[in-house]
């Protein structure tokens, strides 16, 4: 099933992959071929048997030795050519269908396997599977060849010999066995200390300003340090394994060459002109032992390729395997009527093994054009209540309707494009302002773009840059302000003009003063879209058509800022201690500019 699914992968480069192979075979056989050439040439030429130069005979042979050996050096550059072409097509291909997969992954599966570990399997992974599929259609192609082409040379000359050589071959193919079982299982083991790696260095880099203003580099750097180790010991103890793979190898060899030499000695028997013929042959059978040697020494390091690749392999199928929790179904609505939203009977937990449900008996109906508030406590699954309208999760049991219809009914695309969602996390991209504005809408105008930043009170400080809409904005937005980056994420999702509206505490880093403008602009501008907004701070809220308020995954209470004062403990408690924290620092400043009135 692995191979089927990889295979497919070659595609376009299916051509360079059966010619790679093709020329390794040609190639083989030349060279297979050359030490018989050279064993007659050394017949006619009477080398140590005092016959006459056979003038024509020596310069024939001599020119088809140098038109061989060119032959087989230009079949060897091709077939290098070729596979290299192969191989990097094929690690191509399959690299673009891993992240298409991973592209059409819910949040679910990239929950599965993280997001450290998907980088690892893009990168490592796919390159020891480039540099295994080199081998195969080469090396592993030139080994059985050469052994045979070899030994069927040997045994034409001396059956005694060949069988020396061919009894090499188990013992040989032994300890490859052993060194495979052994290591295998060791680069296995490494792989998953790559993602661990990869995963500290991601974390280290993208949150570089927090690790220096907290002064914790040092901290870092023995995080880092503890995850190579980890990363040495286990590609070091599998590095010692096949290290032992060269020695035995040259000793078996060595071993059957010594006996050769004694069994050509005694089949020489001693008489001189036997002698002298069973020198030239014994110097044609070191032409194949080595040619032998050679190819098992280069199967042996495929076979160590394959070790590293083997659980590559096993990671990227794994993926291109793993199939979206959440797709489109077959037809699939593709229009959204409005953004009325009704939660039936709700319940909802991350992993169906568990027995611990994130949101519990939610029963809810939101009217379109509604702006609703949505507050509660650290863990109340505010985020997860939300992520189910868009369907970025689905739901355990019961259904979420919008416009009407259960949102597993919908067309992804359509679903979603009609949903615009600004989360906790304000990601922006590596582009011009314009760029990232375009996220919402591919063809914005600038005018579109002013006005939803307008709206987003996003406007008035990208005016203030030098180069205005056309700015550049660093990986993240790390060179806007966190309330920058909030309002410009808010933009980006009205330009999407969605019936639904999510804001999951996307003004947390914003002054109370844009707070409120935002919401009045919100209101006068934008009146038919569904609003949902999940806050920290009552002010941000007070003012909708409803508030809910949730606690441990269930509502506690619905209903307006007047009427959850009076019926709802948990929202008064919040609304109290934010006031009193408001009065407090409001008396500070007071008493602050009386002292210095006095002075």
């Amino acid at each position: 099933m692995s191979i089927k699914i990889l295979a497919k992968n070659i595609k376009q480069y299916k051509l360079p992959a059966i010619l790679a192979p093709i020329l390794v075979a040609l190639e083989v056989a030349v060279e297979c071929i050359l030490p018989l050439v050279i064993l007659k040439f050394m017949s006619v030429a009477g080398l140590g048997q005092g016959q006459s130069l056979q003038v024509n005979q020596v310069v024939l042979y001599s020119f088809l030795l140098v038109g061989m050996a060119l032959v087989a050096i230009v079949l060897g550059v091709l077939s290098g050519i070729f596979a290299a072409r192969a191989s990097a097509g094929f690690a191509t291909n399959l690299r673009q269908n891993l992240f298409y997969s991973i592209q059409n992954f819910s949040f679910a599966n990239i929950d599965k396997f993280s997001t450290s570990s998907l980088v690892t399997r893009l990168t490592t992974d796919i390159t020891n599977m480039q540099d295994g599929f080199m081998a195969l259609i080469r090396i592993a192609v030139r080994f059985p060849l050469m052994v045979i082409g070899s030994l069927i040379s040997i045994f034409i000359l001396q059956w005694q010999v060949g069988l020396i050589f061919l009894a090499l071959i188990p013992v040989l193919s032994t300890v490859l066995f052993v060194v495979f079982k052994f290591a295998h299982p060791v680069f296995r083991d490494g792989l998953g200390k790559y993602d661990t790696l990869n995963r500290n260095v991601r974390e280290n880099i993208k949150a570089i300003r927090v690790v220096k203003s907290f002064n914790r580099e040092e901290f870092e750097k023995k995080k880092f340090d503890y995850s190579a180790g980890q990363l040495y010991k286990y590609f070091g103890k599998g590095e010692k394994i096949i290290a032992i793979n060269s020695p035995a190898m040259m000793f078996c060899v060595w071993g059957a060459i010594t006996l050769v030499c004694l069994t050509v000695g005694l089949l020489a028997k001693g008489a001189t002109p036997a002698a002298v013929t069973s020198g030239q042959t014994l110097a044609v059978y070191l032409m194949y032992g080595y040619l032998i040697f050679a190819a098992i020494m280069q199967f042996s390091m495929v076979l160590i390729m394959f070790a590293i690749a083997s659980p590559s392999i096993n990671r990227i199928v794994e993926v291109l395997q793993e199939k979206s929790t959440i797709d489109s179904p077959k037809n699939a609505v593709t229009s959204v009527k409005d953004g009325s939203i009704v939660f039936k009977n709700v319940n909802f937990k991350y992993n169906t093994d568990s027995d611990k449900y994130a949101l519990k008996n939610i029963d809810l109906t939101i009217q379109s054009g509604e702006t609703v508030g949505i507050i509660g406590a650290t863990g109340a699954s505010k985020s997860s209540f939300v992520n189910l309208i868009p369907r970025l999760y689905d739901v355990t049991e019961g259904e979420v309707l919008v416009g009407g219809r259960d949102v597993r009914t919908y067309d992804l695309d359509s679903l979603r494009n009609s949903v615009a969602m600004v989360l906790q996390k304000n990601l922006l991209f590596s582009g011009s302002i314009i760029e990232n504005l375009r996220w919402g809408k591919e063809d914005a105008t600038l005018e579109e773009m002013q006005y939803a930043c307008k709206l987003a009170c996003a406007d008035d400080f990208i005016q203030t840059f030098p180069d205005k809409y056309e700015s550049y904005i660093e990986q993240g937005g790390s060179n806007l302000s966190g309330g920058q980056r909030q309002r410009m994420c808010i933009a980006r999702a009205l330009l999407k003009n969605p019936k639904i509206l999510i804001l999951d505490d996307s003004t947390s880093a914003v002054d109370t003063k844009t707070d409120a403008f935002i919401r009045k602009s919100f209101k006068e501008e934008i009146p038919n879209i569904t609003k949902l907004i999940i806050a920290q701070r009552i002010s941000s809220v007070q003012d909708a058509d409803k508030i809910i308020v949730l606690e441990g995954g269930e509502i506690e209470s619905i209903g307006t800022h007047e009427e959850l004062l009076q019926t709802s403990k948990i929202y008064s408690e919040i609304y109290t201690s934010q006031m009193k924290a408001t009065e407090n620092a409001l008396g500070n400043i007071l008493a602050e500019n009386q002292e210095k009135e006095g002075k």
